[in-house]
């Protein structure tokens, strides 16, 4: 089995940790990967965006003029889209960007995220980083001491809002719990940081 190097506090090796290889060393499948974190990227956008047709405009429910005889084009309402103020045609409507990747698929591309981590050595693991007061500079000064640059992802084993208030004011650095892992925050940030308790929880979840 694979180990990884275990840190303290202090960024000093202390030990080493056995993982699964089947999770951390796996085959990198780019095919999975870009598929992947398209449609979890796809799938966070809004699609709220949204505009009103000729129907659904305000106004325009009498004849601008008479159908003959004053030599104007034609015209059944003030509300149709060749008119100022009128309805969109194919305007866009609140729409699911969303696309269905298996269930398959989508394991294989964690597995190779984790395992491109580890192969160019931005996965690190600690025994505990949890701190005891909300202060951005425990956590800045915890990332320096693991020469942490680029932007860290921080996976936590449950939720500590200690970590939480004290890395949102850091660029570049998001904390997710551990079974919330996916393959598109593993790519947007250069680092991920994991605690101990935490790579166990990755593990019993996604390992197998």
């Amino acid at each position: 089995m694979p180990k990884l190097s275990l840190y303290n506090r202090d960024g000093e090796q202390i030990d080493e940790v056995e993982v699964q290889a089947g999770l951390f060393e796996a085959p990198i499948k780019q095919g999975s990967l870009h598929q992947t974190a398209v449609s979890q990227a796809a799938r966070r956008r809004l699609g709220t965006a949204s505009s009103k047709d000729r129907s659904e405009v305000r106004g325009g429910g009498s004849k601008p003029w008479a159908q003959k005889g004053t030599g104007r084009s034609r015209h059944g309402s003030t509300r149709s889209p060749i008119w100022v103020g009128g309805g969109a045609t194919f305007g866009p409507q609140p729409r699911d960007f969303g696309t269905k990747v298996p269930r398959k698929m989508r394991r294989a591309a964690l597995k190779s995220a984790l395992t491109g981590k580890v192969k160019d050595g931005k996965l690190i693991v600690v025994d505990n980083f949890a701190i005891d007061a909300p202060q951005t500079k425990k956590i800045a000064d915890l990332l320096d001491k693991l020469k942490v640059s680029g932007g860290a992802l921080i996976v936590c084993e449950q939720p500590d809002n200690n970590i939480i208030k004290a890395s949102r004011n850091l660029p570049k650095v998001r904390t997710i719990l551990a079974r919330q892992l996916n393959v598109l925050d593993i790519l947007s940030y250069n680092y991920l940081v994991m605690s101990k308790a935490a790579l166990e929880q990755v593990e019993e979840v996604f390992g197998g």
